[in-house]
C-alpha cells in the first residue's frame, strides 16, 4: 500500500458526521433503535445486497422471528424459506447457528465488546464493531466495501506488498479516524458516503464533504482507486436438472448442507443418469418427457448452465420419499426454501403450462415481464406476464397424506 496521505486529518471525522447530520439515511428500519437484534439482522443481510432488496426481507423476517429467542427455536428451513432470493446462503445457516449460540450462551444476548462478537459464527471484524457502535454505542471501527472506497480515494491508497498487509494498515487507518464523540453518525455517514456519493462508478464528488481533502478527486484517480485484483476467468459447469410432476406437485430434493445451494431445496439432477433410470427408481411410471430450454444462471463463482427435462407421472409415492426426496404443491415451491435456478426453471415450466396453474394455489412468482429474461444478482426470477392455457399433464391425484403442501408467501416485488 503507497503511503497514506492526510491532508486534513483532524477534521475528517466532522466532515463526515455533519454531512450524515444532513444528507445522510435516518429512515431505514434497522435504524432509531438499540436493539442489538434488529442491527446484527441488517448488517448480515446487507452482506453483498443493495439496501432495498434487504429492506422487504428484513421486515418479513422480523415479522415471523421477532427476536433472538425466536429464531434459535426455529427450524433451519423456515429460515432459508425466508432467505431465498437473497442469494449467499451461509450467511442464513450461519445466522441460525449464531443464534442458538447466542441464546444457549453465558447471558443469552450480544456483547459490547467486538472482540467478543467477533468470536460468533456468521460475524466479522466489520460487523462486530458495527453491532457494538450501533447497539452499545461504543467506540469501533468498521471496514466493508463502501468505506473501504471512502478511504481509498481520500488518502490515495493504492495496493501494496500484499492483500493481508494492506488490510492491516486499512484498519490502522480506519481505527485513527475515529471521533470520540458521535461515532454512530460517524460510522452510518461513511457507509452512505460510499452508497450514496463515493460510488464504484461515476462518483458524485461535487456533493461529497471530502473533495477538497480527496487525493483521488484533486488527481483525477477516481476510476483507479480502489485498486481491483485482476478477474479471474469464471470456469462453467453444465447440469441437468428434472422437473418431475404429476400435475399438481413437483419432486423436489434436499441439497447437502455445504457447498453451492446448501440446505436447499432441488430439483434432481440427473449427473449422469438416465430420465427413465431416475424415475424409475423413484418409483414413478413416466406418461411423457419433454425437453426445456436451457436457463443460464450467474453466480459469481462459476455460472452453470441448467438444461431442464420435464415429466409427466402416474401418481405413485416416490420411494426417495424416506431420504431427502419429498414433494411439494406447485402453490408452494415458490416461498419454500428452493435454489434460485431451480425458480428460474419452474417458471420456465409454468410459463409453458407445464405445471397446472388452475389451482387456488397458484405460483406465487410475481409477472415481472413480458417474456422472460434471465436472473441477475440477487437472482430474482421474471414469469411472463398475463394468464396462459392451460393444459393439464396428468389426472389430479388422490390426496396422500404424506405431501405437505404449503401456501404462498408474499414475494418481493
Amino acid at each position: 500500500m503507497a503511503e497514506v496521505r492526510t491532508p486534513a486529518r483532524p477534521d475528517f471525522s466532522s466532515r463526515v458526521i455533519h454531512w450524515q447530520t444532513a444528507n445522510g439515511r435516518h429512515d431505514l428500519p434497522w435504524q432509531q433503535t438499540r436493539d442489538a437484534y434488529r442491527i446484527w439482522l441488517a448488517e448480515i443481510m446487507l452482506q453483498q445486497t443493495r439496501v432495498h432488496t434487504v429492506i422487504p426481507y428484513f421486515e418479513r423476517f422480523l415479522e415471523r422471528f421477532p427476536s433472538l429467542e425466536a429464531l434459535a427455536a426455529a427450524p433451519l428451513d423456515s429460515v432459508l424459506e425466508l432467505w431465498s432470493g437473497l442469494g449467499y446462503y451461509a450467511r442464513a445457516r450461519n445466522l441460525h447457528r449464531c443464534a442458538q449460540s447466542i441464546v444457549s450462551g453465558p447471558g443469552g444476548s450480544f456483547s459490547a465488546d467486538p472482540d467478543a462478537n467477533v468470536r460468533l459464527p456468521g460475524i466479522g471484524r466489520s460487523t462486530a464493531a458495527a453491532i457494538s457502535v450501533f447497539a452499545f454505542g461504543r467506540r469501533a471501527a468498521i471496514l466493508d466495501g463502501n468505506v473501504k472506497r471512502v478511504l481509498a480515494r481520500c488518502f490515495g491508497l493504492a495496493g501494496g506488498v500484499s492483500k493481508a498487509q494492506n488490510g492491516r494498515e486499512m484498519w490502522a487507518l480506519a481505527e485513527s479516524l475515529l471521533p470520540e464523540v458521535s461515532v454512530e453518525a460517524y460510522t452510518q455517514g461513511m457507509m452512505d458516503l460510499g452508497a450514496a456519493v463515493c460510488r464504484r462508478q461515476k462518483p458524485a464528488c461535487d456533493a461529497c464533504p471530502l473533495q477538497s481533502i480527496c487525493v483521488a478527486c484533486r488527481e483525477g484517480r477516481q476510476a483507479e482507486l480502489p485498486t481491483r485484483a485482476a478477474r479471474r476467468a469464471l470456469p462453467e459447469r453444465s447440469n441437468r436438472l428434472l422437473l418431475l410432476s404429476d400435475g399438481s406437485r413437483v419432486l423436489l430434493q434436499r441439497r447437502p448442507p455445504s457447498g453451492i445451494w446448501g440446505g436447499l431445496l432441488s430439483l434432481p439432477e440427473l449427473n449422469g443418469e438416465s430420465v427413465e433410470s431416475f424415475a424409475l427408481r423413484q418409483g414413478c411410471r413416466l406418461l411423457d418427457t419433454q425437453a426445456m430450454p436451457p436457463i443460464t444462471h450467474l453466480f459469481y463463482s462459476f455460472p452453470p448452465d441448467h438444461a431442464g427435462t420435464a415429466l409427466r407421472r402416474r401418481n405413485q409415492q416416490p420411494a426417495g420419499r424416506r431420504g431427502r426426496l419429498g414433494m411439494a404443491g406447485t402453490g408452494g415451491c415458490g416461498q419454500r426454501s428452493l435454489a434460485d435456478a431451480n425458480q428460474e426453471v419452474a417458471a420456465v415450466a409454468t410459463a409453458r403450462a407445464l405445471i397446472r396453474r388452475d389451482s387456488p394455489a397458484a405460483l406465487p412468482w410475481r409477472a415481472a415481464a413480458a417474456g422472460l429474461a434471465p436472473s441477475r444478482p440477487p437472482y430474482r426470477t421474471c414469469v411472463v406476464a398475463g394468464r396462459m392455457p392451460i393444459l393439464p399433464i396428468a389426472k389430479r391425484p388422490k390426496a396422500i397424506p404424506q405431501a405437505r403442501v404449503t401456501k404462498p408467501a408474499v414475494q418481493p416485488a
